[in-house]
């Protein structure tokens, strides 16, 4: 509370933006001014329907009324004080703060994405251990779409011309936007989001952004609010950014590659390499684990109808759950590096994951391999494209294996895992009743 109300004061703040992450990473929650936000959190906090952690990406809400409470209660939003931050692009001083969920009786919200992530790491921490991890996200950028039934289409650079072919890792296809990247560097230096390198990826205008390693609950923080800065920032230079695992035909799909390590919490050493640089078995176990449970958690790492679509043989994406060294074509790539540095990329996650539920899930299914000392397959050399697609195909099979997976339910637990299966199954039976334009080209005048 000292924490920041000091922060307030000191940035002149008017406005407060209290922000929950939703199943599908939308920020909710509500704008306050100031004094008035201050003086709700010496009383008892901001309240939100409980229900806000089972809306849909179209704004509805499931049918099943079981996965909330039959009032759809209250609950109360608590700012956690290390994540406020101004919001750079407001020319009225104005902080944002993302909020953990309780209920009056002080339970957590346990549908909360946010609390799925924390309970994720309080396993971790009771056996001394702390993940590490580096996302990687990717994103297009495309002119503004105002008709959704249009295909989208690259953005007109600086030159004044759009791209007319992959240009991977060019460095002038990045600078046609420099504007645009100039100003979302600026905009993270402001909030304290720790990003890394930028790069052009095989897509036209798409473009992949790294974060510096570190803590898990602060990275999946940084990554939900950068996809916030990054969607402004396009906004106000008129293109849109958008992080749909496959929003072009003809283009490569968007990831959230995760890469992923774990420490002791006492020595801080890296527990997936031994003092003579080899693999441990609890480096292997980890790896094994994410074998054996990641496609029972592939609604947490492909939420949408859309992820699918991303996961195509021939592609840059993993069709299966091999893991190589310095692989790209596997589902767990260990990029060649020090030791002390030894970590496994998990490259199944789209670009539209919710940050908080692909840390989990990654985390979790790592953590059971780790826990029931499981041995993975051997590495692959070569493409792991020539192998047995094992993914799953599409959201419905996904959900299936998700919710018949015991051991992966005991860890995010089983209210989440009904929220999910109500919420996902709502979306996919929403899609279900689109005419797509394909039908309708293909269909219409031949059957």
């Amino acid at each position: 509370m000292s924490q920041l109300a000091e922060f307030i004061a000191s940035n002149h703040v008017t406005e407060v933006e209290c922000l929950v992450p939703d199943m599908s990473g939308i920020a909710r929650g509500k704008i306050v001014p100031a004094e008035k936000f201050l003086r709700i959190l010496r009383d008892r906090g901001l309240r939100l329907p409980e229900s806000i952690f089972v809306q849909t990406v179209t704004g509805d809400f499931p049918e099943d009324d079981d996965v909330t409470s039959v009032e759809n209660c209250d609950i109360y939003m608590v700012p956690d004080e290390q994540t406020i931050r101004l919001v750079p692009w407001y020319k009225e001083p104005t902080a944002q703060v993302i909020s953990d969920c309780y209920y009056a009786d002080g339970r957590p919200v346990d549908i909360s994405p946010r609390w799925v992530l924390r309970r994720v790491l309080e396993l971790y921490e009771q056996r001394g251990w702390k993940p590490i991890v580096a996302p990687e996200l990717e994103f297009f950028l495309v002119q503004v779409n105002k008709d959704p039934d249009y295909p989208l289409l690259p953005p007109v650079g600086r030159s004044g011309r759009t791209e007319s072919g992959r240009q991977a890792y060019g460095i002038d296809a990045v600078n046609e936007f420099d504007p645009i990247f100039e100003e979302v560097y600026d905009f993270c230096e402001a909030q304290n989001i720790d990003i890394d390198t930028l790069t052009h990826e095989a897509g036209v205008a798409q473009i992949e952004i790294n974060f510096n390693h570190g803590d898990a609950l602060e990275l999946a923080d940084q990554t939900f609010l950068f996809k916030r800065t990054v969607r402004e920032t396009a906004i106000r230079h008129q293109v849109y950014a958008t992080f749909m695992a496959k929003p072009m035909q003809d283009q490569p799909g968007s990831a959230l590659h995760i890469h992923q390590s774990v420490i002791c919490t006492k020595t801080g050493r890296n527990l997936f390499s031994d003092e003579q640089g080899r693999d441990t078995p609890l480096f292997l176990s980890f790896i094994a684990g994410l074998q054996k449970f990641l496609p029972a958690a592939m609604p947490l790492l492909a939420p949408n109808v859309n992820s699918y679509r991303r996961l195509l043989p021939g592609s840059d994406a993993p069709i299966n759950v091999h893991w190589g060294r310095d692989n790209r074509t596997v589902g767990f790539r260990v990029p060649v590096s020090e030791p002390d540095a030894r970590r496994v990329e998990n490259r199944v996650a789209g670009a539209d994951a919710n940050p908080y539920l692909a840390l989990a899930a990654s985390l979790a299914c790592g953590y059971i391999g780790m826990v029931h000392e499981m041995e993975p397959s051997d590495p692959i050399k070569g493409t792991a494209h020539r192998l047995a697609f094992t993914l799953p195909r599409h959201l419905m099979d996904a959900l299936n294996k998700f919710n018949a997976c015991k051991p992966l339910r005991e860890i995010i637990g089983e209210n989440f895992q009904d929220a999910v299966t109500a919420v996902k199954t709502a979306e996919y039976e929403a899609y279900q009743r689109v005419i797509s334009s394909w039908e309708r080209e293909n269909l219409l005048l031949n059957v």
